[in-house]
């Protein structure tokens, strides 16, 4: 699938460079969601503990292979990932439903993550306003998300950041924000 694109932002947060992943970033952003899965177990939470089993619901390979994935990168270290999907997954259908359905101009963002070295320097929350403002898809002026309902950081960060809360589904609140471009 080709992307049509434009990345309005090529530096974020200090001088991160945000790229779209190459199938050679492979390993690496595999690495940095195992570090996440590993680092939410310590936390006591279950999200992403899939990815400990060997088991990526989001395909995240082929996910690159798509051009879905990209990366924030501090000198040659991935720092950061966020996966944009044009096309709605089977979970977002299921979750969603009908509005995956439609041509409705939406991306679905999963798998935001950051290497823990980052945590608490707002790199997060510039990946995250990067992918409302930083990049822009022909026709899509919609961005999508969800997280786990009963994770009150995570509910308040998206809201704090102009995601609108829109409902809950399977124990999952879900969120969009227009895009800014």
């Amino acid at each position: 699938m080709t992307h049509t694109f434009n990345i309005h932002s090529e530096s974020i947060h200090d001088n991160f460079r945000a790229v779209q992943a190459g199938p050679e970033d492979t390993d690496d952003v595999q690495s940095l969601l195992l570090e996440t899965a590993l680092w939410l177990q310590s936390q006591g939470s279950s999200q992403w503990s899939a990815l400990l089993d060997g088991e990526d619901s989001h395909n995240t390979p082929a996910a690159i292979r798509r051009g879905d994935v990209f990366i924030f990168k501090k000198e040659a270290e991935i720092a950061g990932m966020v996966i944009l999907m044009q096309k709605p997954s089977p979970w977002d259908c299921k979750l969603w439903g009908d509005k995956a359905h439609a041509l409705d101009g939406a991306l679905y963002l999963h798998r935001l993550a950051i290497r823990r070295k980052y945590a608490h320097t707002g790199l997060g929350k510039s990946i995250l306003l990067w992918s409302i403002n930083g990049i822009k898809f022909e026709h899509k002026s919609l961005v999508r998300l969800d997280c786990g309902a009963s994770n009150a950081t995570l509910n308040a960060f998206y809201a704090r950041n102009g995601f609108s809360f829109v409902n809950e589904s399977d124990g999952f609140s879900m969120y969009e924000r227009a895009v800014e471009l």
